[in-house]
């Protein structure tokens, strides 16, 4: 039976805590921006192109999650614990498998790897000082980003913003003391941004392996992590993750294109690209808790069959996202003039940052619609597929090419380059309509589980 009143309220109750844990997670970036912004620009510009290797990385470790999201919340739904346990298993493997490949690499290459987003040799010296330092960093986010996952699939999504907000908060403190040496710390400047992540990534763990001993969430089964599950729930993990990984490389590439292209275009235009992309991020937060909470509550719904009433929630759901779009938008119009004030930038950045400003506000409802279409109702329904091969073209067959064609061949103003950077979302809507009103999205993909 569909009650949309129940389901709303279900909805707000996932969805509040987590939205507050991207808005917390956002604010660690801002943090960095704001007080390194007081040392250099260079050492904001700097810092805002090394941190795209954890983006980068986050592409993995979220497509490993959402595929476990894609089964785990139907399994929950179906009342099927053990599966849920099993899934969480396999996630973990490869999250931290592919955290020590980031944690050696950031270590081992920093020089080569800033090279990737700039020809700056400032900008080089000081981002290889942050890969360098932050690199223990990126196996403890694969174990822990793991958990947030599982977390938010098992009710426990206030026992998940709980620990990631105590984890924000301490790298906030860190940042401050690490960055201009106050109380008894060293000043370190850009390293010190890098070291007070590792250091709230080293609390974070603990306080995840606390809440695993207490069993306030699921155990981590170590002998099927690392000996393997059943085949058939490990065929149906990389069914559906395979397409999300493709999605998130393919995504994800494209927007670090975006910091490559506007890396090269000067210290002016990376710092007020990056700066409005963080203000993005933080408006954006809740947006991407819907989502993440639309995946959840269809992905149990159709576990439990209820199918009819999960196309009618889908429904109202989309209409939802472009009223919290619309919404979004005009917070960030709002805020601009006081991200303005505070933001000390050279005067040909302040001046680029006011348009890219603009553009956020009207980019993010676009942002809204697509993320809880593609990352939160189709994926519910299995349905991994379209989103993958919608974002690969989008991107790489057109934004991209455009984005690069305008800024190194046609030498466009950057603010004509980051115009073309924002046509992403909007190019797609067309056929992210049509794909949903074909609703194969609606479907169970649970299957019986035999007793081992």
């Amino acid at each position: 039976m569909y009650d949309k009143k129940q389901i709303y309220r279900k909805l707000f109750t996932i969805v509040t805590p987590i939205a507050f844990q991207y808005l917390m997670m956002s604010l660690v970036s801002a943090s960095d921006a704001f007080m390194l912004g007081f040392l250099e620009q260079a050492s904001l510009s700097a810092s805002s192109l090394a941190v795209q290797v954890a983006f980068v990385y986050s592409l993995f470790s979220g497509a490993f999650i959402f595929g476990c999201n894609v089964l785990a919340a139907q399994y929950w739904g179906k009342g099927d614990r053990k599966t849920v346990e099993e899934t969480l298993a396999i996630t973990m493997r490869y999250s931290l498998l592919v955290g020590a490949v980031f944690t050696i690499g950031a270590a081992a290459f920093p020089k080569q790897i800033m090279h990737i987003f700039t020809s700056d040799p400032l900008l080089i010296d000081a981002g290889a000082v942050y890969l360098r330092t932050v690199s223990p960093a990126y196996v403890l986010i694969g174990f822990t980003q793991a958990y947030h996952g599982i977390m938010k699939v098992c009710d426990r999504a206030k026992l998940s913003t709980y620990i990631a907000s105590a984890a924000v908060v301490l790298n906030i403190i860190l940042n401050g003391c690490l960055i201009f040496g106050l109380w008894v710390f060293p000043e370190m400047g850009i390293a010190g941004a890098a070291l007070a992540t590792v250091l709230s990534k080293v609390f974070e763990t603990v306080c995840v392996l606390k809440a695993v001993a207490d069993k306030k969430c699921p155990p981590l089964r170590i002998g099927l992590m690392l000996r393997g599950s059943s085949r058939e729930l490990h065929r149906d993990y990389w069914h559906y993750t395979i397409p999300l990984l493709i999605n998130q490389l393919g995504w994800g590439g494209g927007v670090t294109m975006f910091s490559v292209i506007m890396g090269h275009l000067g210290n002016d235009a990376t710092a007020a690209y990056s700066i409005a992309g963080i203000v993005r991020s933080m408006i954006a937060s809740l947006c991407w808790g819907i989502a993440s909470g639309v995946g959840i509550i269809l992905g149990g719904m159709l576990g439990r069959d209820e199918l009819d009433a999960a196309k009618k929630a889908g429904g109202s759901f989309v209409r939802f996202s472009l009223l919290i779009g619309a919404a979004s938008g005009v917070v960030i119009l709002a805020v601009t003039p006081l991200i303005l004030r505070v933001i000390s930038l050279e005067p040909a950045a302040q001046g680029y940052l006011k348009y890219m400003m603009l553009m956020a506000s009207y980019y993010i409802i676009g942002n809204s619609l697509n993320s809880t279409v593609i990352s939160g109702i189709f994926p519910s329904g299995g349905d991994t597929r379209f989103g993958m091969i919608c974002d690969v073209v989008t991107l790489w067959a057109v934004v991209v090419p455009l984005g690069a064609l305008a800024a190194f061949v046609l030498k466009l103003p950057v603010l004509a380059v980051a115009f073309i950077l924002t046509l992403d979302e909007f190019v797609k809507i067309p056929a992210v309509y049509h794909h949903y009103m074909k609703y194969r999205w609606v479907k169970n993909i649970t299957r019986e589980q035999p007793d081992t």
